[in-house]
């Protein structure tokens, strides 16, 4: 038995009281564990990884250490001077492929009036029109990141993991903590299968990549123990191509309008899906693969939750509308949103995406969420533009 599947019998049979499998867990207030929001009353036995966080198991500190292939180490922070320790790896390298194995993707399209679309329900077909925004591979990303380890994390740097790929693909892990109470670094997953998908890239052809296969191949070659997140992008002939499993995610922004956004995958609330060396957890077969026209001056954000549980997507857009309106750098930009992100984690007294889903969830709970945050901006540029 794995010890993600362990943690959660563990964390069942706990939440029950410890008792037999019909003992109801005890009425009393409780606070989400780990975070610093307003005590809740749950509705009903938590599950997944606040279960496990009331065992203690969940967001202790990741044991350290990083893997190898790195081109060189990069880290932003809102404030303060970086300090040694507080690394985090982005990979520069150069490779590229189309997608051919696994479920269809989900096509988008957009009318210019359209403002804000769920990129799993696609609207139609892309036509020939369209070939601007699909074809010749004329557009690039012109990328930039900025990573923000949990506070209790940043000695360790963390658990989140990122590359950045010539311009053409970006990637983001968020490792599961849990596997720190076991003394395994709960990082060094996400960054293995970070570093696997950009090898995997490499051996694709260039000018169509087969996302479906990347992360198949990245997650058959990560044989560390633990488990993360996984989120890919790639810019291809066939336009905006991506793939992801569990509550990391992205979304797309055109003209100060929030055009898309990657639906999260949970098993529970705060229980994502998430990939784990060998087979004993979600597959890559369970992700999401999604297709998206994109046009020149798009921007793409992607992020881990950290990101996503604090903004909502009028929060984002406004940064990114201000950023490219000044002519800022995408790297500046995602300081800004990551920034902006752990302000309103760090906030008591207001609502934030993931206080509304626990309030959805049946749970009484009010602020942000303190987490790795990682924030990976990319402008869709045409060749020869900076």
């Amino acid at each position: 038995m794995s010890p993600a599947i362990a943690l959660r019998r563990a964390a069942a049979w706990l939440l029950r009281g410890g008792a037999g499998a019909g003992a109801p867990r005890a009425a009393s207030s409780a606070t989400l564990p780990g975070l610093g929001g307003a005590p809740l009353s749950p509705a009903r036995g938590l599950q997944g990884r606040e279960a496990a966080g009331f065992l203690g198991i969940w967001g202790g500190p990741a044991a350290g250490g990083v893997s190898g292939g790195v081109s060189w180490w990069f880290r932003c922070a809102a404030s303060s001077v970086p300090r040694p320790g507080l690394l985090v790896e982005q990979l520069l390298v150069g490779g590229g492929r189309s997608f051919a194995t696994g479920a269809a993707p989900v096509e988008v399209s957009f009318s210019p009036a359209a403002r804000e679309a769920d990129v799993s329900q696609p609207e139609k077909s892309v036509g020939a029109s369209d070939k601007t925004m699909l074809g010749d591979r004329s557009l690039k990303l012109v990328s930039g990141v900025c990573y923000l380890p949990h506070p209790d994390k940043e000695e360790t740097g963390g658990e989140d993991a990122h590359f950045i790929w010539d311009e053409q693909a970006i990637g983001i892990a968020d490792g599961v903590g849990g596997w720190a109470s076991y003394g395994i670094d709960a990082g060094q997953y996400a960054r293995d299968i970070m570093s696997n998908a950009v090898t995997a890239i490499e051996e694709e052809p260039k000018d169509s990549i087969d996302l479906t296969r990347v992360l198949e191949k990245a997650h058959s070659s990560t044989t560390v123990p633990g488990s993360s997140t996984a989120c890919i992008i790639a810019l291809t002939d066939q336009g905006l191509q991506a793939i992801n499993l569990g509550d990391s995610g992205f979304i797309v922004i055109r003209d100060g309008c929030t055009l898309c956004r990657s639906p999260v995958q949970q098993h529970d609330f705060n229980f994502s899906y998430q990939l784990e060396s060998g087979n004993s957890n979600d597959l890559p077969n369970a992700a999401q693969v999604f297709k998206v026209p994109v046009a020149s001056g798009d921007v793409i954000v992607a992020g881990t939750d950290g990101l996503f549980d604090n903004l909502y997507n009028n929060d984002i857009t406004a940064v990114v509308v201000h950023a490219t309106r000044a002519g800022l750098e995408p790297q500046v930009a995602a300081q800004k949103i990551a920034a902006l992100a752990r302000q309103r984690a760090q906030d008591k007294n207001r609502q934030s995406p993931f206080s509304t889903a626990a309030q959805d969830a049946g749970f009484r709970y009010y602020g942000g969420k303190l987490d790795d945050i990682t924030v990976v901006v990319s402008y869709v540029t045409a060749f020869g533009n900076s």
